[in-house]
């Protein structure tokens, strides 16, 4: 898709500001997952299309991504693009499968070290994934400006265990047992998923993404000294590359969400992220403790919440942007997807609460630094 047009003006740029470190007039908001299973109209959309081919065809993807937006008029800051982590595995030559009612499967996964042959040596990801750039293009249009689009991908260790697993896995025995027993080709897979994971993150930017999200969905699968030696360096590497190929006039703020790895969080801020996203394992206490002012924070209520009721979600909502704040570096979220069965109109009152604290907390804070000069 080639379109030279010039994309519509920002109108709302909360998010960005937020993830650089300026001050904000409220808490920006945004949902992982937000275009998906729990909306009827995805679900319809899905009657019609399977996942990889709405993922594959711009158009889809487009109308799929506002789909939130547009029910969530003025409530949401960000849009996400529609794709997945798995078209990595694709892009290197392996099948991903996705199953109603199961999930990803890979028919043919990596087994032993020697199967690394069966990957393509090179990948075009120009070639691969344009069907991704040319759905961000196209979203980018579509928004007219309303939101900034954020791209994302799957981190180098959650992207290795799903092509060793086969699929989803409660233990990640046989993606472990390749850290443990063949570390050397280990590493040498991480490092070729690496390779893939930074030139299509600099594709996205250059197709229209405005911020980019990094998922290391299965983080927290590995202990801190393994997370150290199989995660973080190709976390690290990512962030660096990217914003080094894109130079200082091309970067966007870029997102690690870690999910699990509570005992990284110092780490992570300190590899070249403007965001560190989290899971509901942290308190925000803990979190700006740690993080001092380094990193914007991102999250982190625990989607099991949405299903709690009314008082429920206003009263974790309350929790969560009192203890973060809301002017200064944070972005409000869940601390992983919303799932499937969320009703519809539980996402809106979360959204609703957070801009209404949001607002509240923004007015207090203010008065207090007035009263304090």
């Amino acid at each position: 898709m080639s379109d030279s047009k010039p994309f519509p003006p920002l109108k709302n740029d909360l998010i960005l500001r937020a993830a650089r470190g300026e001050k904000t007039e409220r808490a920006p908001v945004w949902v992982m997952r937000q275009a998906g299973r729990y909306l009827p109209e995805f679900r319809a959309e899905r009657v019609e299309n399977d996942f990889f081919k709405i993922c594959r065809t711009p158009e889809l993807a487009t109308k799929v991504t506002l789909q939130p937006i547009d029910r969530y008029d003025g409530l949401l800051d960000a849009s996400i693009i529609f794709s997945d982590i798995l078209v990595i595995p694709q892009a290197m030559g392996m099948t991903v499968e996705m199953i109603p009612g199961k999930g990803p499967h890979f028919p043919d996964p990596l087994v032993i070290p020697g199967d690394m042959a069966k990957l393509k040596e090179e990948v075009d990801v120009k070639k691969e994934l344009q069907y991704v750039f040319d759905a961000i293009t196209m979203t980018r249009h579509a928004l007219d400006g309303r939101v900034p689009l954020i791209g994302f991908v799957g981190a180098p260790w959650t992207l290795m265990a799903y092509m060793i697993e086969g699929g989803g896995s409660k233990t990640l025995s046989k993606a472990k047992e390749w850290i443990f027993k063949h570390p050397k080709q280990s590493h040498e897979l991480l490092g070729r998923i690496t390779d893939v994971c930074v030139d299509f993150l600099i594709g996205q930017v250059r197709a229209g993404a405005q911020m980019l999200q990094v998922f290391e969905s299965w983080g927290g699968e590995l202990g801190p000294h393994d997370f150290e030696l199989f995660s973080l360096p190709y976390l690290t590497q990512i962030a660096k590359r990217v914003k080094a190929e894109l130079g200082p006039e091309e970067a966007v703020p870029m997102t690690v969400f870690a999910k699990g790895s509570w005992y990284a969080l110092d780490k992570l801020s300190a590899i070249g992220y403007e965001t560190v996203s989290l899971d509901w394992t942290h308190t925000p206490e803990s979190a700006k403790a740690i993080t001092n002012g380094r990193v914007t924070l991102q999250g982190n209520m625990d989607p099991n919440v949405l299903f709690g009721g009314d008082e429920a979600i206003v009263a974790t909502v309350e929790r969560m942007v009192r203890g973060f704040g809301s002017t200064g570096r944070y972005i409000a979220n869940l601390g992983h997807g919303i799932l499937p069965t969320v009703p519809v109109e539980a996402m809106e009152l979360f959204l609703k609460t957070v801009h209404r604290v949001g607002l509240e907390v923004a007015a207090e804070e203010k008065a207090a630094e007035i009263a304090s000069k």
